[in-house]
Protein backbone atom coordinates (compact mmCIF):
# COMPACT_ATOMS: atom_id res chain seq x y z
CA UNK A 1 0.00 0.00 0.00
CA UNK A 2 1.22 3.57 -1.32
CA UNK A 3 1.97 5.95 2.15
CA UNK A 4 1.95 9.70 2.29
CA UNK A 5 3.98 11.01 5.01
CA UNK A 6 2.95 14.42 5.65
CA UNK A 7 0.19 17.12 6.37
CA UNK A 8 -2.12 18.59 4.40
CA UNK A 9 -1.39 21.63 5.11
CA UNK A 10 1.24 21.72 3.26
CA UNK A 11 1.33 22.77 -0.21
CA UNK A 12 4.28 20.33 -1.41
CA UNK A 13 2.33 17.60 0.03
CA UNK A 14 -0.62 18.58 -1.88
CA UNK A 15 0.84 18.11 -4.77
CA UNK A 16 1.17 14.48 -3.96
CA UNK A 17 -2.39 14.09 -2.89
CA UNK A 18 -3.73 15.30 -5.90
CA UNK A 19 -2.03 12.98 -8.10
CA UNK A 20 -2.88 9.96 -6.08
CA UNK A 21 -6.39 11.67 -6.53
CA UNK A 22 -6.34 12.03 -10.44
CA UNK A 23 -4.47 8.46 -10.63
CA UNK A 24 -7.27 6.79 -8.73
CA UNK A 25 -3.87 5.52 -6.48
CA UNK A 26 -5.20 4.24 -3.21
CA UNK A 27 -2.97 5.33 -0.64
CA UNK A 28 -2.85 5.54 3.43
CA UNK A 29 -1.44 9.16 4.50
CA UNK A 30 -0.08 9.78 7.52
CA UNK A 31 0.01 13.72 9.06
CA UNK A 32 3.83 13.35 10.35
CA UNK A 33 4.78 16.99 12.05
CA UNK A 34 6.92 19.41 9.79
CA UNK A 35 10.43 18.65 9.09
CA UNK A 36 12.74 19.06 12.43
CA UNK A 37 9.08 19.48 14.66
CA UNK A 38 8.35 16.20 14.03
CA UNK A 39 8.95 14.01 17.50
CA UNK A 40 9.80 11.28 14.91
CA UNK A 41 12.44 12.77 13.68
CA UNK A 42 15.02 10.72 14.21
CA UNK A 43 12.77 8.14 12.50
CA UNK A 44 11.77 10.36 9.79
CA UNK A 45 15.30 11.59 8.83
CA UNK A 46 15.97 7.81 8.36
CA UNK A 47 13.93 8.15 5.28
CA UNK A 48 14.19 11.88 4.14
CA UNK A 49 18.21 13.43 5.83
CA UNK A 50 16.42 17.03 4.98
CA UNK A 51 13.82 16.28 7.07
CA UNK A 52 10.81 17.85 5.21
CA UNK A 53 7.79 16.32 3.84
CA UNK A 54 6.45 15.28 1.77
CA UNK A 55 7.80 11.44 1.61
CA UNK A 56 6.38 8.74 0.14
CA UNK A 57 6.49 4.56 0.96
CA UNK A 58 5.02 2.42 -1.79
CA UNK A 59 6.03 -0.67 0.02
CA UNK A 60 9.71 -1.24 0.63
CA UNK A 61 10.50 2.03 -1.71
CA UNK A 62 11.20 5.30 -0.98
CA UNK A 63 10.94 8.81 -2.63
CA UNK A 64 11.24 12.27 -1.30
CA UNK A 65 10.56 15.55 -3.05
CA UNK A 66 7.33 16.37 -4.04
CA UNK A 67 8.08 16.65 -8.12
CA UNK A 68 10.09 13.23 -7.98
CA UNK A 69 7.66 11.78 -6.13
CA UNK A 70 4.45 12.49 -8.93
CA UNK A 71 6.19 11.96 -11.80
CA UNK A 72 7.10 8.80 -10.26
CA UNK A 73 3.48 8.28 -9.56
CA UNK A 74 2.40 8.53 -12.90
CA UNK A 75 4.88 6.44 -14.21
CA UNK A 76 3.93 3.75 -11.56
CA UNK A 77 0.04 3.89 -11.85
CA UNK A 78 -0.48 4.04 -15.29
CA UNK A 79 -0.33 7.64 -15.51
CA UNK A 80 1.06 8.45 -19.45
CA UNK A 81 -2.56 10.05 -19.87
CA UNK A 82 -1.22 12.34 -17.03
CA UNK A 83 2.37 12.46 -17.93
CA UNK A 84 3.01 11.56 -21.73
CA UNK A 85 5.77 9.10 -22.73
CA UNK A 86 6.59 10.95 -26.03
CA UNK A 87 9.88 13.37 -25.46
CA UNK A 88 8.35 16.59 -26.63
CA UNK A 89 5.36 16.15 -24.76
CA UNK A 90 6.72 15.05 -21.65
CA UNK A 91 9.60 17.92 -22.47
CA UNK A 92 6.93 20.58 -21.68
CA UNK A 93 5.51 19.29 -19.06
CA UNK A 94 8.82 18.92 -17.23
CA UNK A 95 10.15 22.60 -18.28
CA UNK A 96 6.72 23.85 -16.61
CA UNK A 97 7.23 21.60 -13.52
CA UNK A 98 10.67 22.95 -13.18
CA UNK A 99 9.48 26.33 -13.70
CA UNK A 100 7.52 26.10 -10.92
CA UNK A 101 10.12 25.03 -8.95
CA UNK A 102 12.51 27.38 -9.91
CA UNK A 103 11.14 30.96 -10.83
CA UNK A 104 7.63 30.96 -9.84
CA UNK A 105 8.40 29.51 -6.15
CA UNK A 106 11.16 31.78 -5.34
CA UNK A 107 9.53 34.49 -6.56
CA UNK A 108 6.46 34.08 -4.29
CA UNK A 109 8.64 33.38 -1.13
CA UNK A 110 9.53 36.87 0.99
CA UNK A 111 5.68 37.80 0.02
CA UNK A 112 4.36 34.65 1.42
CA UNK A 113 6.73 34.59 4.21
CA UNK A 114 5.53 37.78 5.27
CA UNK A 115 2.03 38.19 4.49
CA UNK A 116 0.34 34.47 4.87
CA UNK A 117 3.57 33.31 7.71
CA UNK A 118 3.64 36.51 9.46
CA UNK A 119 6.95 36.19 9.52
CA UNK A 120 9.21 38.77 11.59
CA UNK A 121 12.07 38.90 9.10
CA UNK A 122 10.37 39.08 6.61
CA UNK A 123 8.65 42.36 7.30
CA UNK A 124 11.06 45.16 5.57
CA UNK A 125 8.46 47.21 3.33
CA UNK A 126 10.56 47.89 0.59
CA UNK A 127 11.65 44.00 0.13
CA UNK A 128 7.98 43.10 0.21
CA UNK A 129 6.92 45.43 -2.68
CA UNK A 130 9.78 44.42 -4.83
CA UNK A 131 8.78 41.02 -3.76
CA UNK A 132 5.11 41.49 -4.87
CA UNK A 133 6.27 42.55 -7.63
CA UNK A 134 8.15 39.84 -9.21
CA UNK A 135 5.88 37.44 -8.09
CA UNK A 136 3.16 39.47 -10.14
CA UNK A 137 5.85 39.60 -12.95
CA UNK A 138 5.89 35.85 -13.04
CA UNK A 139 2.65 35.31 -12.76
CA UNK A 140 2.31 37.23 -16.16
CA UNK A 141 4.86 34.76 -17.77
CA UNK A 142 1.99 32.23 -16.75
CA UNK A 143 -0.92 34.14 -18.11
CA UNK A 144 0.86 34.57 -21.21
CA UNK A 145 1.25 30.61 -21.70
CA UNK A 146 -2.54 30.22 -20.78
CA UNK A 147 -3.75 32.68 -23.36
CA UNK A 148 -2.04 30.59 -25.72
CA UNK A 149 -3.09 27.70 -24.73
CA UNK A 150 -6.52 28.56 -24.08
CA UNK A 151 -6.40 25.82 -21.50
CA UNK A 152 -3.89 24.29 -19.95
CA UNK A 153 -0.14 25.07 -19.00
CA UNK A 154 1.74 22.58 -21.62
CA UNK A 155 -0.95 22.77 -23.63
CA UNK A 156 -4.30 21.76 -24.90
CA UNK A 157 -4.95 18.80 -21.86
CA UNK A 158 -4.53 18.35 -17.97
CA UNK A 159 -0.93 16.94 -17.40
CA UNK A 160 0.96 16.63 -14.51
CA UNK A 161 2.57 20.28 -14.88
CA UNK A 162 -1.07 21.34 -13.99
CA UNK A 163 -0.63 20.09 -10.28
CA UNK A 164 2.35 22.50 -9.10
CA UNK A 165 0.83 24.99 -11.35
CA UNK A 166 -2.45 25.09 -10.15
CA UNK A 167 -1.40 25.49 -6.59
CA UNK A 168 0.47 28.08 -7.27
CA UNK A 169 -2.30 29.75 -8.95
CA UNK A 170 -4.42 28.74 -5.60
CA UNK A 171 -1.93 30.21 -3.42
CA UNK A 172 -1.08 33.64 -5.70
CA UNK A 173 -5.31 34.26 -5.19
CA UNK A 174 -4.38 33.26 -1.32
CA UNK A 175 -2.13 35.65 -0.34
CA UNK A 176 -3.68 39.35 -0.01
CA UNK A 177 -1.93 41.20 -1.78
CA UNK A 178 -2.76 43.75 -4.86
CA UNK A 179 -3.09 40.91 -8.04
CA UNK A 180 -3.19 42.53 -11.13
CA UNK A 181 -5.73 41.38 -14.12
CA UNK A 182 -4.65 38.62 -15.69
CA UNK A 183 -7.50 36.69 -17.55
CA UNK A 184 -5.64 33.63 -18.73
CA UNK A 185 -4.49 32.69 -15.06
CA UNK A 186 -8.43 33.63 -13.68
CA UNK A 187 -9.73 31.64 -16.23
CA UNK A 188 -7.61 28.66 -15.67
CA UNK A 189 -8.11 28.72 -12.19
CA UNK A 190 -11.84 28.36 -12.96
CA UNK A 191 -11.44 25.27 -15.36
CA UNK A 192 -9.36 23.42 -12.50
CA UNK A 193 -11.99 24.13 -10.07
CA UNK A 194 -14.04 21.53 -12.35
CA UNK A 195 -11.85 18.80 -11.21
CA UNK A 196 -13.04 17.50 -7.88
CA UNK A 197 -9.33 16.24 -6.92
CA UNK A 198 -8.29 20.53 -7.32
CA UNK A 199 -11.17 21.72 -5.00
CA UNK A 200 -10.44 19.21 -2.40
CA UNK A 201 -6.70 19.85 -2.10
CA UNK A 202 -6.13 23.08 -4.21
CA UNK A 203 -8.69 25.73 -4.32
CA UNK A 204 -10.09 24.68 -0.74
CA UNK A 205 -9.14 28.14 1.74
CA UNK A 206 -5.36 26.95 2.19
CA UNK A 207 -2.71 29.14 0.36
Amino acid sequence: MLKILGRASSINVRKVLWACEELGAPFEQEAWGEGTKSPQVAEFKALNPNALMPVIQDDDFVLWESNAIIRYLANAYDGDWLYPQRAQARGLVDQWIDWQATELNTSWRYAFMSLVRHSPAHQDPRLLAAACKGWNYTMAILNHQLEKTDAFVAGKDFSLADIPIGLSVNRWYETPMDHPELPGVRAYYERLTKRKAYARWGRNGMP
